[in-house]
């Protein structure tokens, strides 16, 4: 995150002031007499209004502050549709993305299925009815990468852990007893929820995957229900939130609203 005196919102100044094009960064831009801001490098000649980006920049801070949509509509006084169109084109592109920057995990992975969504009361876990599976490949000190999945049966899993993670790593999971072919793929060990492996001073290697879950559920709170259809890009917003932790995330998210990053390259095969 951006420290020291500059703020996190600093990225945006030129670009409230008309000073900078939001489709590719360049100061070369003119203002127009409706009040459109011009780019005017060659491969760009964008415009856009200036009032309009305005808006869609105070949105977008919204959404870096986990705002919901309905409350960033009343504070900033424009309708609600506008504040979720906004929100909806930029969970649509961070979840093409997280997809795309999704590089094979590898040396120590944490293997752990949630569920998310659904009634309270009755079942809960697996089997319990009505809520959304996800299962989430965490590499030590490294990124998450989760997937809504329609089971987790063993060769559930183990098509995704193929898909995710580098073969003959140390994979570490639950005892639960689809995680049991993995030891065709690789190191595979068990571990206690009550207990740490390795000693006292060893972290649980599970226990980051585990407090992934809690981040995610934290951040879905603040959304009072979210339908299944979305439930997807909400999970790979708070996927690449958590990825990118160390990032200005703010910049990042003007750069991939505006276009700056190109979502278009191929997926790199590993």
């Amino acid at each position: 995150m951006v420290t020291g005196k500059q703020s996190v919102f600093g990225c945006a100044t030129n670009f409230l002031r008309g000073r900078k094009c939001a489709f590719c960064g360049s100061l070369k831009v003119a203002r127009t007499a409706r009040g459109y801001v011009k780019c005017g490098r060659a491969g760009c000649g964008r415009s856009k209004s200036l009032a309009r980006l305005r808006r869609e920049i105070a949105i977008l801070a919204g959404f870096y502050r986990i705002v919901p949509a309905y409350r960033l509509a009343r504070n900033l006084g424009v309708d609600a549709k506008t504040v979720t169109r906004v929100y909806q084109r930029l969970r649509a592109a961070l979840y093409r993305l997280t997809e795309l920057e999704a590089d094979r995990l590898k040396r120590e992975i944490g293997l752990d299925e949630a569920y998310f969504g659904g009634r309270r009361k009755g079942r809960r876990g697996r089997g319990a009815r009505g809520k959304s599976v996800v299962f989430g490949l965490l590499e030590r000190d490294g990124k998450v990468y989760t997937k809504v999945v329609e089971s987790v049966t063993a060769e559930e899993l183990m098509r995704h852990i193929r898909a995710r993670a580098c073969k003959g790593s140390v994979y570490y999971s639950n005892a639960f007893r689809g995680y049991q072919s993995l030891r065709c793929y690789g190191t595979h060990r068990t571990v206690s929820h009550g207990r740490a492996l390795g000693g006292r001073h060893t972290q649980n290697p599970i226990n980051g995957i585990e407090d992934f879950w809690s981040y995610a559920k934290h951040i879905l709170r603040n959304y009072r229900g979210v339908s299944r259809r979305n439930f997807p890009m909400y999970l790979k917003e708070i996927e690449y939130r958590f990825n990118h932790r160390k990032e200005d995330l703010f910049k990042n998210f003007l750069r991939i609203y505006f276009g700056q990053v190109s979502l278009n390259r191929q997926i790199k095969k590993t």
